[in-house]
């Protein structure tokens, strides 16, 4: 079992990332010769990145409450994240065309992705009582104190020489100057 860390902690990462989720949704539970097959594929996929350091895939936890099958990636960059779903010589290339041969348009498996490329500073995140999990995997884990104790103090922690204003619905925001 993974060592729990009893106090709160957060992250600090100076550079972009890249948040991916990806996942996919089981229309046809009775069809499971079309749907196991790309769960299976999926894991394919990632014991191939896990594998590989320089793909710039960081980490990624596998979560699920019923159905969307939801898998949460981080990577360093859009650019390797484009650069793994593109080569012809890895394994997601020839994945996705045997499911668009196989499902195509039918119905039967849903997929489906977002990408999020998140600037340095423009997160935050808390852990208690938990091993490293999510963006505590990627980067070293620091306490949530000295300003960091709420979701709010850590987010403007990032922002502290920058002045911020309310807006409408009486949040601040930063000024970018």
């Amino acid at each position: 079992m993974k060592e729990i860390i009893k106090q709160r902690v957060t992250v600090d990462i100076d550079d972009e990332f890249i948040v991916f989720l990806i996942g996919m949704r089981v229309n046809k539970w009775w069809k499971i010769h079309r749907w196991l097959p790309i769960a299976l594929s999926m894991w394919s996929m990632i014991r191939e990145l896990r594998k590989d350091p320089d793909s710039g895939y960081l980490s990624g936890e596998y979560t699920t409450v019923g159905n969307p099958i939801i898998y949460l990636q981080y990577w360093k960059s859009y650019n390797h994240l484009e650069e793994y779903a593109s080569n012809a010589m890895r394994l997601h290339m020839d994945n996705w065309r045997r499911f668009f041969k196989k499902i195509g348009l039918n119905g039967d498996v849903g997929i489906w992705h977002e990408t999020y490329r998140i600037a340095p500073k423009h997160y935050e995140c808390v852990y208690l009582n938990m091993p490293p999990f999510g963006l505590g995997k990627i980067s070293p884990l620091v306490p949530a104190n000295k300003g960091r104790e709420s979701s709010r103090g850590r987010m403007e922690h990032w922002y502290k020489d920058k002045p911020t204003v309310g807006n409408a619905q009486g949040v601040k925001e930063v000024v970018n100057s």
